[in-house]
């Protein structure tokens, strides 16, 4: 019998890689050479994709020995520096940063200017596109923690100002606020900046009510994906015959054995088209054409 399949509608491409990508197929379409400063998106069969129209990605190294060209910057955003550079090669910029992480940056340049001596905490991944933006506006004095655990090493006796990467749990984001309110000293300022990205935020209960109303859920997202991690994790919170997979050739068809219902999710870096893939290959597969 033939497995009913559903794909969510809540998954795929947020709005800040939607804009990116609108802006990149924009550019190619004049048919001039467009750079990309790193992946436009964490997922690597859109890469490729673009990539065959002719988007060229680039790294920071690179970036500074190109001249006279355009470079579009992805949702993630970039530091001063990369505006610096771009300045100084005469490199036109089509500036695809999200509206929301543009925001953050800004908020936490103005806290950085107000206050330098305080503690600016950046609750995110070390080394994530985004992330390093953020630390940029700081002249890289940000404290970046992953983890709970990381925040034992602020000094809790002075100033203290939290934000969050824009596509970070919020339930770990509240477990941060508790113990730094609770460990603080009484002369040293905290506040916390809620900075999390509600079309990212929203999508942890959406998901796993799809994941509690099928048999068997497939996951499809970059490995290089942030967002794709957190929301992976909830669908096997929820359902623990979960599968993450990057493209529709790495099912098992073996998992299919009896389930009647897959569903098909994915992060917010994961193409529809992707996740259409998925599903016409277990159609197939089952022969249901």
């Amino acid at each position: 019998m033939q497995p009913k399949i559903e794909i969510d509608e809540g998954s795929g491409f947020c709005f800040g890689v939607t804009t990116a990508i609108k802006k990149a197929e924009e550019e190619l379409e004049k048919g001039a050479t467009l750079y990309c400063l790193g992946d436009i998106v964490h997922n690597s069969m859109e890469v490729e994709r673009l990539s065959k129209k002719g988007l060229v990605t680039i790294n920071h190294d690179q970036l500074r020995d190109l001249h006279h060209v355009k470079v579009l910057l992805r949702a993630h955003g970039e530091p001063p520096e990369t505006y610096e550079t771009a300045r100084r090669n005469d490199i036109e910029i089509i500036d695809a940063t999200c509206p929301v992480v543009l925001a953050l940056q800004r908020r936490i340049k103005r806290q950085f200017t107000t206050n330098p001596q305080a503690q600016i905490v950046i609750y995110g991944k070390n080394g994530h596109a985004e992330v390093l933006g953020l630390v940029g506006q700081t002249l890289q004095k940000a404290i970046v923690v992953e983890r709970l655990d990381d925040v034992k090493s602020l000094d809790f006796h002075r100033d203290i100002f939290l934000y969050s990467q824009t596509t970070k749990s919020l339930d770990e984001f509240h477990r941060i606020i508790d113990y730094i309110q609770s460990h603080i000293a009484a002369e040293a300022k905290f506040r916390s900046f809620d900075t999390i990205c509600r079309q990212v935020a929203n999508r942890m209960p959406h998901i796993a009510e799809f994941a509690s109303r099928h048999h068997l859920i497939l996951f499809v997202a970059g490995s290089k994906s942030s967002n794709g991690r957190v929301l992976f994790e909830q669908c096997r919170r929820v359902n623990p015959n979960s599968h993450q997979i990057e493209c529709a050739d790495e099912i098992d068809m073996n998992w299919l054995k009896g389930i009647e219902t897959i569903g098909i999710c994915g992060a917010t870096s994961t193409p529809k088209w992707l996740m259409e893939q998925c599903r016409d290959k277990i159609i197939e597969a089952t022969n249901g054409k």
